[in-house]
């Protein structure tokens, strides 16, 4: 048994000796509980979302140097640290220290909104710089970095944002780059338009490239990283040395029977959820053997242990001299391919040879195997102590390895391909890998990778293409592991290339490529190897003589194309900051902003745990509806640490089983016998850490019966066969408009009973469901709560354990990400906490896990919609009639307000005559709840549904429909009886005909045309799509104080969610304030700050929601600041006349003196005039579709949308950018999938896909129209967070106008010429659906057409 040693490492340069460790801690866990570094935060616990990234460094004294690289914390186990630093983003720096220029200009550029992801942005770029520095690239101007523009935006390409939209993120990170054109930067805070470029590089942070954020201490070079034994009570962690020390452990291991666990990064851990009890952790990676690079004639041999990043750079190095091998041309293909693996961050930490062991071992869908298959790899193997090398397919095909067997290293073989190219060489050598995945960049499994390795030559008669020998493989479409296509290869060899043989080829594999019964997708997975096989042969069919190492085919018809750049995105914002109402309608830096970004700013789950604090995790239902019978835990947790189980029955006398509540409805906190959904909360189970909590949950044994129920009810047909149906109350019920049956005899067309589905949206807030309950004297209780509405929480609180409201109080500070998700949905988290602390007398947490949280979580609302519209001839609709079944699951939560909202949205056209039943389904689904526009999203979108149907049926121009149905300001009155406005502020046409130039529409539809033309492969579609949206504003509270120095504090109803709510709430008092006109008030601003929202202390705070609150909560610390100013006003002017001038300061302290109150507050309630408006934008969007994958690139959204005045054009353009992302999310992008049982089938950052910085308009423009004064608007301000999200349509229906080239051109291969029969595509528009509606069959359709022509 070796020696007990201590774990040694350091944290922001502060040391940690440790004598007894877990050693399943992951180094995540130990930051957030045993430090004071809060900024690694928990978004996924699976590696996929960058919000835990952390800078690793770790000295290497063989070749004397520090290696740095960034990793997520979640997954990497505390003790594989010793001897490492870790830097998080307050290590870079911090307010108190001084910060870095990565935090200043990440703030200054208007990039954190909710602030949640971005400490972790700020490392990812952080770790990119450090190593860009070290490179022996040309030194670059002072104040940037060695980094390229390219290599600056893929810093964060792991990263998930759910708010900005990225498109401020990535310019902060290209403002570094040496390569940067500084015009190509957005909006920023440091420079205005027009500056020269000397200027605007004055006025940014400065950045030194010898920036010693990050210095190695000493201490830890004396620490030999490799040498590690921690016993604790029942675990034990092993670092062997040399393979000798390897395999006695292993026979130890056989005489006692541990279970083991083979460690080099424990990446795996992400995907597979391991969550056994191993009792040794083995780590690999000080065994010499498994972290060897050899490299001679016969090839290169690569140590298992080796980190894919170390991997690629290694296949790199090769690229020396002029003229390269085929061989090193093979290993740069492989190294460009291994970057698309995983994220950055999980490239630095995961090995080569543990990808192919969870390939071989769970069917992994790796994208390595595949790759190393097609160039005949071979695998080493030590199984006790025997050596042997076998070829990587028939690894591939064995049992998965036994617990003594290790991968010791991979060969790629040369295969007598490392003589240098020259001109009398017959026969060449031609690489290709690809791979279809939702994300360009990778951090993204595919649907289908592929690798082909094929031997050509030059036919002497024809001149055409021989194939000599081929190695075609394919992996992740739903086999176990990687194959070779051997009956396709056998096909191909010693035949010359033809139209003929391809199809043949085509055919055979399309036969030979079946997924797994089970496999999702499977048809599209086939029809994707049919197109990857097409794509790398056909061009040498057309143009043999180019064949020259497998790279450039230029034949734009080809499908071998240059790959557009999958990054570099740009945009151009264009505001007017408004000075009217000084400092309002400044673009002032979001308060918080820099806290937001070194990882200072406090968030529920950062408040430190209070002594003896418990943590909760929810044990939930499997089923739609079952009788629960009993709940079991593991007897051996609950000698761990399981503290109990606490269930309705816990709910104290004269308290009520209530989780949440609306004015339509009640949800229970708890199921009391019967569970009615899928994710319905049976019990919450209280345990010593949150780990555990979980753990135990997880595990729980669940005993259900389903005798004498009803079968669920699981659909919205279901619902209206049992009368399912959720009353809406008359008044929230939406009026008919005009007569029907008239504007249905004016139609000179009709599509009648046309049916179409919307699914549902997940909110992926960055951070989950959270809150904190401490008991406090007197049967008090204070919560710490993640919520939109504390003020509903208090309530519901009060209501549950049965005392007065009195004796609760809610503390909400700032919100990582809400959406609507933190609205209802939050209140039963805070009250499972508040009834366990109540009940234990102890504090308690929870901070729910992603996975739970998804299947909870509800989401937007799906629903069917059934309609029939008349138009005329000329595309004028004459009158709408909708059928809409919403599916709200099992409580009302806020669903009845769903008919208002849809109908209101799809009021933003003139339909003539409007009629419409809507039916608010009860299913035994999680209830649905408000999501970021609910109703609108929906409503707005079908109709531009049926408008796209419209134009098609009379194959018309789409956007003359569109422009044709807009409304007059008559039309606008008869549709919005309540909120129609003055003429002058209906801006819609102006907007309509304006976005035409700056968008180029006309010119670019033009180009569009003439792509299409010439384009085989791939095809452009453009949609211009108008908004209008209806806002209403709520009564909202608000507090002003003034300080005996001169410094306020503001306080309102209104949470801050990362909408910029707490920075036009500054401006706003500090104008307000400023009208007492006296010397220092014009940088009061910075005077002013606001404060978490306390229930206590401000009641009646209302529910933070429909993107009117930030308005609202300034006009109601206006109307306390007037009070304020009214006070002051007869003291003003009497020291004035003392004294001529009176500073604030002066003033405010007389004050004082004087007993002034100071303090005022007030409740805004909107007048019936003011209450109601509409606002208006549109947005027009350009696509490219790959008719082969089905992969619809953005390439370009302009977007112009009427913010008023706005309060801060900064906050209401990141509201704008950001909306419209998270609606591209929705209408492209996300599958909120569940099976037959309502369970979600996403639930996870590895199958649930939002947006990414490679996923957005490549180039990005908008316009904040300021539209002048709107008398009865907030200082004529209008609201920004919802109405962009639903411009996102437009890239939904350019995708549609792409798609419809695409059908024209495979119909005109069947020699069919004429109109396309109407399509509806569905949303989200993901690449299976594009494929699908093109046809997946549509490389044989081509080639049969070839043949034919032939």
């Amino acid at each position: 048994m070796p020696t007990q040693t201590s774990l040694v490492f350091a944290v922001n340069g502060e040391r940690f000796e440790l004598f007894k460790v877990d050693p399943s801690t992951t180094l995540l866990e130990f930051l957030r509980s045993q430090t004071t570094f809060k900024s690694v935060k928990l978004g996924c616990g699976e590696g996929g979302c960058g919000a835990c990234v952390v800078l690793i460094s770790k000295y290497d004294p063989i070749l004397d140097r520090i290696e740095d690289f960034t990793a997520s914390s979640c997954l990497t186990l505390l003790c594989s640290i010793h001897g490492c630093s870790i830097t998080t983003s307050e290590g870079i720096g911090n307010s108190k220290d001084g910060l870095h220029p990565i935090h200043k200009r990440v703030a200054g550029f208007h990039a954190s909104q909710c602030g949640f992801c971005t400490p972790g942005m700020c490392v990812s770029l952080f770790g990119t710089l450090v190593n860009a520095e070290k490179t022996n690239r040309l030194d670059t101007p002072p104040g940037f970095s060695k980094v390229t523009v390219t290599e600056a935006e893929k810093a964060i390409a792991g990263n998930l944002c759910r708010c900005t939209g990225y498109r401020p993120i990535a310019d902060a990170c290209k403002s570094f780059a040496g390569d940067v054109d500084m015009e190509d930067l957005g909006f920023n805070s440091f420079w205005r338009k027009g500056e020269n470029k000397d200027l605007k590089l004055s006025r940014l942070p400065q950045y030194e490239q010898n920036h010693k954020n990050v210095i190695f201490p000493m201490f830890l070079k004396e620490i030999k990283p490799d040498v590690l034994f921690l016993a604790s009570d029942k675990r034990s962690w092993h670092s062997p040395s040399s393979i000798m020390e390897l395999q006695r452990l292993f026979e130890s291991n056989q005489v006692n029977g541990n279970r083991i666990k083979l460690i080099v990064s424990n990446t795996a851990m992400g995907y597979y959820k391991d969550n056994y009890d191993y009792d040794r952790y083995i780590d690999l990676r000080g065994v010499p053997e498994l972290s060897k690079i050899r490299k001679d004639q016969t090839g290169i041999e690569i140590g298992a242990a080796m980190t894919i990043s170390k991997a690629i750079e290694v296949l790199k190095e090769e690229i020396s001299g002029e003229f390269l091998s085929d061989f090193v041309r093979i290993l740069v293909k492989i190294a460009d391919h291994m970057e698309k693996v995983a994220s950055s961050f999980i490239r630095n930490t995961a090995s080569i040879g543990g990808n192919l062991v969870i390939a071989q071992k769970n069917n992994f869908p790796s994208d390595i195997a595949t790759i190393f298959l097609a160039v005949d790899s071979m695998v080493q193997i030590m199984s006790g102590t025997k050596l042997e090398w076998i070829a990587l397919e028939e690894f591939l095909e064995r049992p998965p390895l036994s617990l003594e067997s290790v991968l010791l290293s991979i060969k790629i073989p040369s295969l007598g391909l490392n003589k240098n190219n020259s001109s009398d060489q017959k026969s060449k050598f031609l690489f290709e890998t690809y791979r279809a995945s939702p994300r360009p960049l990778g951090n993204a499994l595919p649907y289908l990778n592929a690798a082909f390795l094929v031997k050509v030559s030059q036919c002497k008669d024809s001149g055409g293409t021989m194939i000599d020998s081929c190695r075609l493989s394919f992996g992740a479409y739903g086999t176990k592991h990687a194959i070779r296509e051997k009956n396709v290869e056998q096909l191909l060899e010693g035949k010359l290339l033809s139209f003929s043989i391809l199809h043949d080829a085509v055919n055979l594999l399309i036969a030979t490529i079946v997924p797994e019964s089970g496999t999702t997708k499977a048809g599209y997975r086939s029809s994707l190897a049919a197109g990857f096989l097409f794509k790398f042969f056909n061009p040498m069919i057309d143009s043999p003589a180019k064949i020259t190492n497998g790279y450039g085919y230029t034949n734009p018809n080809q499908a071998h194309h240059d790959e557009i750049p999958t990054l570099l995105s740009s945009g151009n914002q264009v505001l007017e900051a408004g000075n009217e109402y000084h400092p309002v309608g400044e673009p002032i830096m979001k308060s918080g902003a820099t806290l937001q970004a070194s990882g200072e700013a406090v968030f529920t789950d950062d408040i430190p745990s209070p002594n003896n604090c418990l943590y909760g995790a929810y044990i939930y239902s499997a089923k739609p509806l079952a009788r629960v019978r009993s709940i079991e835990l593991r007897p051996d947790l609950l000698l761990d640490g399981v503290r109990g189980v606490i269930s309705s029955k816990d709910i104290p006398i004269g308290g009520e089983n209530i989780g949440s509540k609306t004015i339509f409805g009640i949800e229970p906190l708890f199921a009391e016998e019967i569970a009615r959904c899928v994710g319905d909360r049976l019990a919450f189970v209280i345990a010593d850490t949150q780990k555990l909590a979980d753990v135990a949950a997880n595990s729980a044994v669940v005993d259900y019966d389903t005798e004498d129920l009803d079968q669920p009810i699981l659909s919205v047909e279901d619902a209206v066969e049992k009368s399912s149906f959720f009353e809406v109350p008359p008044f929230l019920y939406p009026k008919h408009v005009g007569d029907l049956s008239k504007g249905m005899a004016e139609a000179d067309h009709k599509i009648i009973s046309k049916e179409m589905k919307l699914g549902s949206q997940y909110y992926f807030y960055m951070e989950t469901q959270t809150a904190l309950a401490v008991p406090d004297e007197d049967n008090c209780i204070i919560i710490y709560s993640s919520s939109q509405c504390p003020e509903y929480s208090h309530a519901t609180i009060a209501r549950c354990l049965g005392i007065p409201e009195n004796n609760i109080r809610m503390i909400t500070r700032r919100v990582g990400g809400g959406f609507g998700g933190k609205a209802i949905k939050s209140i039963p988290v805070a009250a499972s906490c508040a009834l366990a602390a109540h009940k234990l007398r102890r504090p308690v947490r929870m901070y729910l896990n992603r996975k739970a949280d998804m299947i909870i979580a509800g989401g937007r609302h799906p629903m069917k919609i059934t309609y029939s519209v008349g138009f005329r001839n000329d595309g004028k609709i004459t009158a709408l009639e909708l059928q809409i079944l919403v599916n709200a699951g099992i409580y009302v939560d806020i669903s009845a307000i769903m008919p208002h909202n849809i109908v209101g949205a799809i009021k933003k056209y003139d339909w003539g005559a409007l009629s419409f039943d809507i039916k608010v389904c009860r299913t035994n689904h999680p209830s649905r709840s408000a999501m970021r526009g609910p109703g609108e999203v929906q409503g707005s979108y079908i109709a531009e549904a049926i408008i796209e149907n419209v134009a098609a049926m009379l194959s018309l121009d789409v956007d003359s429909v569109r422009s044709i149905n807009l409304h007059t300001h008559e039309s606008l009155k008869l549709f919005h009886e309540y909120c129609f406005g003055e003429p002058h502020e209906y801006t819609l046409p102006s907007i309509w005909s304006k976005i035409a130039a700056p968008a180029n529409y006309d010119q670019r539809t033009k180009m569009v045309k003439e792509f299409n033309k010439i384009n085989t492969w791939r095809k452009r579609g453009i949609s211009r799509v108008p908004v209008v949206f209806q806002l209403s504003l709520r009564p909202t509270p608000g507090k002003v104080s003034i300080f005996s120095d001169g410094s306020v504090v503001a306080e309102v109803g209104g949470i801050e969610i990362g909408q910029g709510l707490w920075t036009k709430v500054k401006q706003m008092t500090a104008f307000a304030l400023s009208a007492i006109q006296c010397d220092g008030t014009e940088g009061l601003v910075d005077k002013v700050r606001v404060v978490q929202s306390d229930t206590v202390s401000m009641v009646q705070g209302g529910f933070t929601a429909g993107s009117t609150t930030s308005e609202s909560s300034c006009e109601a610390v206006r109307l306390c600041c007037n009070i304020l100013v009214e006070r002051l006003k007869p003291l003003k002017e009497r020291l004035q006349k003392e004294m001529g001038s009176i500073k604030w300061e002066t003033l405010i302290l007389q004050a004082y003196m004087q007993a002034v109150n100071l303090s005022a507050s007030t409740l805004y309630v909107p007048g019936m005039d003011s209450m109601m408006y509409l606002n208006y934008g549109a947005a027009v969007s350009e696509v490219e579709i790959d008719l082969l994958t089905g992969e619809t690139r953005f390439l370009q959204t302009d977007i112009i949308y009427d913010c008023g005045q706005s309060l801060n054009p900064a906050v209401d353009l990141g509201q704008i950018e950001g909306a419209f992302v998270q609606g591209l999310g929705f209408f492209m992008l996300e599958e909120y999938e569940t099976n037959a049982d309502g369970l979600v089938l996403a639930d996870g950052t590895w199958n649930y896909k939002i947006p990414t910085i490679d996923t957005i308009p490549k180039q990005f423009n908008v316009q904040i129209l300021n539209s002048g004064h709107h008398q009865k608007r907030v200082l004529s301000s209008k609201a920004s967070g919802e109405p962009p999200l639903l411009l996102a349509a437009s890239v939904h229906c350019a995708t549609r106008a792409a798609i419809k080239e695409a059908r024209k051109q495979v119909l005109s291969w069947s020699n069919f010429v004429g109109p396309d029969s109407t399509f509806d595509l569905e949303v989200p528009a993901t690449m299976p659906v594009v494929k699908e509606h093109i046809g997946l069959d549509i490389v044989q359709r081509y080639l049969k057409w070839k043949v034919g022509n032939k």
